[in-house]
This record gives C-alpha cells, sequence and structure tokens, in this order.
C-alpha cells in the first residue's frame, strides 16, 4: 500500500496491509478508562440501599427510581455519539470526553451521598438527589462512551481487537476484587449495615482515588491514537457528516449490530437484576457469612484470569469473536445449571476460606464452588467484555456497508437500546421482592432466611443469566461477522484508504 500521504509521526503504527496497530501496554493502559467508570458503577449499584435507607423511597420506588435514571442514561448516549463523531479539536475526538466526564462524576457522584441526606426530608431530598443524578448520568456518558468508541482507532486489526477484552477483563477483575473483599470484609463490618452514610462515603473516596489515577493512564495511553490519521476511510482530510437520522438508517442497516444488541441486552438485563441483596441472601444468610463473598474472589480471581488469557489469547484469535461468544454462552448455561444443583443438594453451611473464622479444612461444597465459579468465570470472560471489540468490528462493517466512520455513533447506539431495555432490571428484581413480602426494604443480614427467597435469590443470580446466554446463541446464528468476512472488510477498508490518498496525492 501507497503511504505517501500519511503522517510521518504516525508511521509506525501502520502495517503494509493497511492495518493499524497498538501495543498491548496502550491496550492495557485504554482499558483503565473503563474501570474509571466502573468504579462509579460500583456504587450506584448499590444506590438503592441509600435511596430506601436515606431518601426515602420503598423498595420498589426506589427500583423503579434506579430504572428511570437508567433510561435517561440511555436517551443521553446518541446525543453525545452524535458530538464525539462531530468532534476534532486539537485535544482529539476522545480524550476531552474522558476527561470532562470523570471529572464531572466525580463532583455529582460525592454530592449525591454526602449532600442528600442533611437536606430536610421528603420533597427536598427527592428533588435534590433526582437533579443531580440527571447531571451525573450525562458526565457518565461522556466517559463511558470513549470505551465504545475508543477502541475503533486503537487499531483495526481482528488479530488485536480480542486483547482489548482480556485486558478489560484482567484489570477490573484485580482491581474489584480487592474494593469488593474491602467492601464485604473492612467496610460492613466496620458500619454493620448497608444503610450507613459513613459506608457510602468510603466507597466513594475509594471510587474516587481509584477512578483518577485510572482516567489519567487512560488518557495518556489513547493519545497518540486519537488521531484523524485513525479516524477512518478518508476523515483526516474531510469531516464525516453525520445527522441524528444516521441513527435510524444504521440500526436498520447494519445487521451486525441489530443481532449483537440482541444478544448483548439479554445478558446486561439478567447482569443488572443481580442486585447486591442476591449476594446477601445467598452469602449472608444461606452461607451464614456474608464476608466470605469477598474472600472467594482472592482465592477463585486469579484463574479466572487465567481463563480470560486462554478465551482472548487463544479462543478468540483462532476462533474468531463470533464464534467465541458461542462457546462462551453454551458454557456458562452448563455451568449455571450445575452450580444450582449445587446450592440446592449441597450444604452451603460448610463453606469456609483460610483466614476466617472456623476454618479447619475445605468442605467438599467449598471445593466444588471453586471448581464452578472458576470454570464460570472463564466462560464468562467470551460474553462479557468480548462485546466491546464487536461494537469496533459493527464500526467497520458500517465503513464497508455505508462508507462513514462513526464510532461513536456505533458505541451509543448500541447504549441506547441495551441501557433501554437493561433499565427494567433494579424494578424487575425489586418488583420480585416486594411479591414475595420486602415491598419496605431490601433483605439484609438479619432478615429471616425462606425457602421462597432462596428460591428467588437463585433465579436471579443463575437461571436468569441462563436464559440471557440461550438467546446469544440464537442472536449469533443471524449475526453476519464471522472471522472470514471480517477479513474480507478491512482488505476493502484498506483498499478505500489506498484509493483516497492516492487521489489526495493527485491534487
Amino acid at each position: 500500500m501507497n503511504m505517501e500521504g500519511r503522517n510521518p509521526k504516525y508511521a509506525k503504527y501502520w502495517s503494509a496491509d493497511g492495518l493499524h496497530h497498538c501495543s498491548p501496554l496502550r491496550m492495557a493502559g485504554f482499558a483503565c478508562n473503563n474501570l474509571a467508570t466502573n468504579m462509579y458503577f460500583m456504587i450506584m449499584a448499590m444506590a438503592s440501599f441509600y435511596l430506601n435507607g436515606f431518601v426515602g423511597l420503598a423498595v420498589m420506588a426506589a427500583s423503579s427510581f434506579a430504572a428511570v435514571m437508567r433510561v435517561w442514561d440511555a436517551v443521553t448516549d446518541p446525543m453525545i455519539g452524535f458530538i464525539i463523531d462531530r468532534t476534532n479539536g486539537k485535544f482529539g475526538k476522545m480524550r476531552p470526553f474522558m476527561v470532562i466526564g470523570n471529572i464531572g462524576m466525580h463532583i455529582t457522584s460525592f454530592l449525591l451521598f454526602h449532600v442528600t441526606h442533611q437536606l430536610p426530608e421528603g420533597f427536598a431530598r427527592i428533588a435534590f438527589y433526582t437533579v443531580i443524578c440527571v447531571v451525573y448520568y450525562i458526565f457518565f456518558t461522556f466517559q463511558n462512551a470513549i470505551t465504545r468508541a475508543g477502541q475503533a482507532v486503537m487499531t483495526n486489526d481482528p488479530k488485536q481487537r480480542p486483547l482489548f477484552s482480556m485486558f478489560n477483563v484482567i484489570i477490573p477483575i484485580v482491581v474489584m476484587t480487592v474494593v469488593t473483599w474491602h467492601r464485604t470484609n473492612i467496610l460492613i463490618p466496620k458500619y454493620g449495615s448497608y444503610y450507613s452514610t459513613g459506608l457510602f462515603h468510603d466507597m466513594w473516596l475509594v471510587a474516587f482515588c481509584t477512578s483518577v489515577v485510572c482516567t489519567i493512564i487512560a488518557v495518556i495511553a489513547i493519545a497518540p491514537k486519537d488521531q484523524p490519521e485513525f479516524y477512518g476511510v478518508n476523515t483526516a482530510t474531510k469531516a464525516a457528516k453525520i445527522s441524528f437520522k444516521d441513527y435510524a438508517e444504521v440500526l436498520k442497516g447494519n445487521k451486525a449490530i441489530r443481532w449483537l444488541i440482541l444478544a448483548a441486552c439479554s445478558d446486561k438485563f439478567a447482569t443488572q437484576a443481580n442486585h447486591t441483596s442476591i449476594n446477601i441472601v445467598l452469602w449472608g444468610l444461606v452461607v451464614g457469612n456474608n464476608a466470605l463473598s469477598g474472600g472467594m474472589g482472592i482465592y477463585t480471581n486469579g484463574f479466572t484470569i487465567i481463563f480470560a488469557l486462554l478465551g482472548y489469547g487463544v479462543v478468540a484469535q483462532k476462533l474468531g469473536l463470533r464464534k467465541t461468544y458461542v462457546v462462551g454462552s453454551l458454557g456458562g448455561i452448563v455451568l449455571n445449571l450445575c452450580m444450582i444443583m449445587l446450592w440446592v443438594f449441597g450444604d452451603p453451611t460448610t463453606m469456609n476460606l483460610p483466614g476466617y473464622e472456623g476454618f479447619n479444612g475445605f468442605s467438599l461444597f467449598t471445593i466444588l464452588y471453586m471448581v464452578l465459579i472458576i470454570a464460570k468465570g472463564g466462560f464468562g470472560t467470551m460474553t462479557g467484555d468480548i462485546v466491546l471489540p464487536m461494537i469496533s468490528d459493527c464500526t467497520d462493517y458500517e465503513v464497508y456497508r455505508s462508507g462513514k466512520f462513526v464510532p461513536g455513533l456505533m458505541g451509543t447506539l448500541f447504549s441506547l437500546v441495551d441501557k433501554g431495555i437493561s433499565s427494567i432490571s433494579p424494578m424487575f428484581t425489586g418488583l420480585i421482592f416486594s411479591f414475595i413480602g420486602f415491598a419496605d426494604a431490601y433483605p439484609d443480614l438479619t432478615t429471616q432466611l425462606t425457602p421462597t427467597l432462596f428460591a428467588v435469590a437463585l433465579f436471579i443470580a443463575y437461571g436468569l443469566p441462563s436464559i440471557g446466554l440461550a438467546i446469544n446463541i440464537i442472536a449469533m446464528e443471524f449475526y453476519p461477522l464471522t472471522k472470514e468476512k471480517m477479513a474480507e472488510i478491512q482488505d476493502e477498508i484498506a483498499r478505500i484508504k489506498a484509493r483516497d490518498m492516492a487521489a489526495i496525492e493527485q491534487k
């Protein structure tokens, strides 16, 4: 390929076949952007306790509020994606949104969990929390949208893209395992309940410090690739003309993104329905030791990381993203069913780990649980973050299909539908709890365990995800971007780039 016309400053990132690359170190660094937003997502996932305990909303109302905010989060996505695709300033297309979004999340989340409960009870608290939460999700989308959009500029090499998922799994697993352990083994014993303003302050402080560091690393990592040189077919010389009607046209014409959205939404619905209270029921009430839930990750997540390395470093590169997604879904279904059988027919009260009171050796239940959770986590890495590089494939497919490079549109279009559907998950969980007698408060460590509560927890933890994984398998039957198709797409994009560069040189 003729490389004349390209900026010599970025020549090292291009190969002769028209693909551009980035180092694994930069991939890992950019993956920190996802962790930066996930740290706040962990707090917001527990916000129902704050709403229930300090804002004054009953369980169903708190769940409904979370659903409404999720819808608002979805509505903001296409607007911000539209802005991203039309942005091409001195500091690039991606970095301004990362920085502004992160600063905004710090400020608004602080106000949510430090000021709300100090206001007069009733309307003042509800109104304040609602307004600040609306603003928070705008800033959240600013940074979160770049996790999807940014991958398209980091590399277009089909062999490299699975590595993003590997880093997007490994880095959050390591950090969030430590954070979960800290919450369950330090903070909960310290405050004695999830209904504590001190608990939310400490969680916010951890999120703030981690998110700042992660954002700085991610900005540095993407800086040399956040350039017009890597924005698409010919956007280095001409800005893409994008309008809101393009969203409808893409959803109608891009078959790949439609089926990917269906598959990912089913998973997200199940994940969002798995409220913190489910963990409390299984570990705090059934096992009888809530702290073990955090400790278990210390012992098992290292093996999950090994599975992630195999899944992304070997399986995904050999089979392609589509087949890997199917394999992960099949494995996940089998392991979820095995996990239900273990909880029902095993003795969860024998669960224990070294370093915890009463440990005198690994019980059969503990050994079987660890084996299943490790395997389940391994297959889960093939269906979770692997969606992110698949969105990048859909972005390239759109270039191939329509000639438009619109990573912001593709990522936020995906989020719009994804969040809209998954927004009903908290409401779904709240509705089930209300139906079985928990209308005023979520199950806590002081709740009396009943067979009905146990059955509901198992269904939401393992049954609902199995349904979502089954939908994945069906959707992938119609998803057109096979490994072979992506090779064809990249060849065509390289041909178009060569044609455009030749036209530039002739002027």
